[in-house]
């Protein structure tokens, strides 16, 4: 017998990986977390029956989400993570030592406990003695921080359920509000390919836009995620992520990675017409 996880894109598409076993499963008081082995894409994680992470392709995302802003801000000494409870976007910011603290939030204690045990590539990330877990609501910590952070990113899942508040009006000001005078905030921002996701990739950059001097959108592809194809949101109060890129001291890190380079990254801001205008309408 065949056992196969379908991750529900729209209410008329469906992706469906085969899997060899289900690892594990519980209800917590915020969300269905299930873990799978799969031949595809090794492990994966789901969160209310999408899936979150795999294995496979989990480099893209953590990659772009930190080494996108850290090739433009000069010096990130505070990092604050919204969401995170993988390790995988403190396994990047883990390459950079002049990186003093980083301070991740996390909602869910048990989601933290299930990848330091099924995923421990990414959970390792943890365990650098500059990261601090806290285990809140990420709005209501950031209503008590004003210019500390250097790099704010927010890892949260969608925009749904209990991580809604990361999303709203009020979520992006006290994000400005927490960074330092030249501090950047990145996000994922969603997929704009199908008609139901749209709009809140429309919400999430009207925010961003109306919040932030500098405001820009760009992408990868990460098979597992939405149509395959996503994108991440850059908020700055200073640097613009392409005036400001500086190719020569990021390439000097010699940091090894699958999917980051700096080609990459300006290619990354290239983007498709139809996204193009989506966005440009928000801004107006």
């Amino acid at each position: 017998m065949e056992l196969w996880f379908s991750d529900y894109h729209t209410d008329n598409v469906k992706v469906s990986i085969k899997v060899d076993r289900q690892l594990f499963g519980k209800d917590t008081d915020f969300q269905r977390i299930d873990v799978f082995d799969s031949q595809e894409f090794g492990r994966f994680i789901s969160s209310d029956g999408t899936i979150v992470f795999s294995e496979k392709d989990e480099f893209t995302y953590d990659e772009m989400i930190v080494h996108v802003p850290m090739a433009v801000h000069p010096h990130v000494e505070k990092v604050l993570v919204i969401g995170g409870g993988d390790g995988g976007v403190c396994r990047e910011l883990g390459h950079y030592e002049e990186i003093r603290q980083i301070d991740v939030v996390e909602t869910d204690q048990i989601f933290v406990d299930v990848c330091r045990e099924f995923f421990p590539d990414n959970a390792c990330g943890l365990n650098d003695p500059r990261v601090s877990i806290y285990y809140e609501d990420g709005l209501r910590f950031l209503r008590s921080k004003q210019g500390e952070y250097d790099l704010i990113i927010n890892d949260a899942i969608d925009p749904l359920g209990h991580t809604a508040g990361l999303f709203t009006k009020e979520f992006y000001g006290n994000c400005y509000k927490a960074l330092r005078e030249d501090g950047i905030m990145v996000y994922q921002h969603g997929s704009p390919f199908y008609d139901e996701d749209e709009e809140s990739c429309r919400v999430m950059h009207r925010k961003a836009y109306r919040s932030f001097p500098i405001s820009r959108v760009y992408q990868a592809h990460i098979p597992t995620c939405s149509s395959g194809y996503w994108l991440f949101g850059f908020a700055s109060k200073k640097y613009h992520p392409l005036n400001d890129l500086d190719e020569k001291r990021w390439k000097k890190r010699g940091i090894k990675t699958w999917y980051y380079t700096t080609n990459l990254h300006k290619g990354a801001f290239m983007l498709p017409k139809y996204v193009e205008d989506m966005l440009e309408e928000e801004e107006q």
